[in-house]
């Protein structure tokens, strides 16, 4: 189990081809602020079009990604694609359209190639050995560090140095070039289901609604963090410290998320999936507790750097335990709830941080968002609990190499195939 099995030609095209699809999602909602920023309302209507952004992705996320067809998803994902850069293209070449127009296209650009985060995750799973899924999905979680500390740079420089619709037609050729990435990728990968997804316990749907509790948790681990970013400025005025410290502060964050995925693909490491889950997130809400009640920047800083190092795990568990609970053929589904879910976390604790921040102070603004991810965390782990035991109640199993059945640990064991599988 080492990063060896990850380095090959064709997991370098995938990176090349997961930027391009995904830098544009980091860019869009800052991009879609400066946007329109000098127009009336400023601030509130970028806020506004940013939200129809997000509510697209939420949308569009478990619809389409339900509806891939896991041997044959490249002309699916390449159709998405194409039709969100056409979404950004339309944004950066309109930027004086009507409000409602704006959020139609940022909409589109949303909610469009919102299936490809789950798609692409299963086709690297099929470009590594099964013995080095742990490390695949460390790589792609400092990827993402890394595009997430990038972007927000980009945008700010392209916008202000620029034009304010540069970032929008700089995301349309990124998210086009992840297009033609696709065609030198596999067209699909193979579900090594005995049974088909229909057949094998039931529809995708109900496949996907079983594994709530893995969502819960991951939407908590995602919410509370971004909690954290969106409430920061606010509380450095509240110790006094310059807001400028922001920037920075955030790109410690995400360096510590790249250095946390890095430091989970080393080794196997002990316990079952959801009880990691349950310590990284509990950790995690105690460094996000001491980055609000600490009063200077360096501990500030330090809190969110070794936060973003522990979130970092806490996610890859949840991705782990999505394929533990889940047959091939709804993984891609699965991921891409997966992706809705946590977007729905980052908007709830973002309108959980507005209210707030009206009656209290930042830092009680933040304190009360941990204590509703302990409470979420409790309920995914609950929730997980008892579809394990209900899973060991089942019956006699007879596990057939590349067949997908529910194991007594609430797996999907995968016979000969899976090393999470615990008998």
């Amino acid at each position: 189990m080492t990063y060896r099995d990850v380095a090959s030609k064709q997991v370098l095209v995938w990176a090349c081809t997961s930027v391009g699809a995904r830098m544009p999602v980091a860019m869009a909602p800052l991009a879609l602020v400066f946007l329109v920023r000098e127009r009336p309302g400023g601030y509130a209507l970028g806020a506004a079009i940013a939200a129809a952004y997000v509510i697209g992705e939420i949308v569009g996320a478990p619809v389409l990604g339900m509806r891939l067809r896991p041997e044959h998803a490249r002309p699916q994902l390449a159709g998405g694609l194409t039709v969100g850069a056409a979404g950004f293209a339309g944004l950066g070449a309109f930027p004086d359209a009507h409000a409602v127009v704006l959020a139609a296209l940022a909409f589109l650009a949303g909610a469009a190639p919102a299936a490809a985060t789950g798609g692409l995750r299963s086709l690297l799973t099929e470009l590594v050995p099964e013995r080095a899924v742990a490390q695949a999905l460390s790589t792609e979680s400092m990827l993402n560090s890394g595009i997430w500390a990038v972007s927000p740079v980009a945008v700010a420089g392209l916008a202000l140095g620029v034009a304010p619709y540069v970032p929008l037609l700089l995301a349309a050729a990124l998210m086009a070039s992840s297009v033609g990435g696709l065609w030198l990728l596999p067209a699909g990968w193979a579900t090594d289901d005995a049974l088909g997804g229909e057949r094998a316990g039931g529809s995708v749907f109900r496949l996907l609604t079983d594994a709530w509790p893995v969502y819960v948790t991951g939407a908590a681990s995602l919410g509370l963090l971004g909690l954290a970013e969106l409430v920061l400025p606010a509380l450095l005025e509240q110790r006094g410290i310059a807001v400028g410290w922001s920037g920075p502060l955030l790109a410690g964050l995400a360096v510590g998320a790249g250095l946390g995925a890095f430091l989970y693909g080393l080794r196997s490491w002990p316990g079952r999936l959801r009880t990691r889950s349950v310590v990284l997130m509990c950790v995690l809400s105690v460094f996000v507790t001491l980055a609000a009640l600490i009063p200077n920047t360096a501990g500030i800083a330090a809190a969110l750097a070794v936060g973003g190092l522990v979130q970092s795990g806490a996610l890859i568990t949840r991705n782990l335990s999505l394929r533990e609970v889940l047959p091939p053929s709804a993984l891609a589904a699965g991921y891409s709830v997966m992706y809705a879910a946590a977007g729905v976390g980052y908007a709830v604790t973002g309108s959980l941080a507005g209210g707030l921040l009206k009656v209290t102070a930042p830092s009680n603004a933040i304190l009360a968002g941990v204590g509703l991810t302990l409470v979420l965390t409790a309920v995914g782990w609950w929730g997980e609990v008892r579809r394990a035991g209900r899973s060991a109640r089942g019956a006699d199993l007879v596990v057939a190499p590349g067949s997908a059945v529910p194991g007594p640990e609430g797996a999907a064991i995968r016979g000969g195939r899976d090393p999470e599988c615990r008998l």
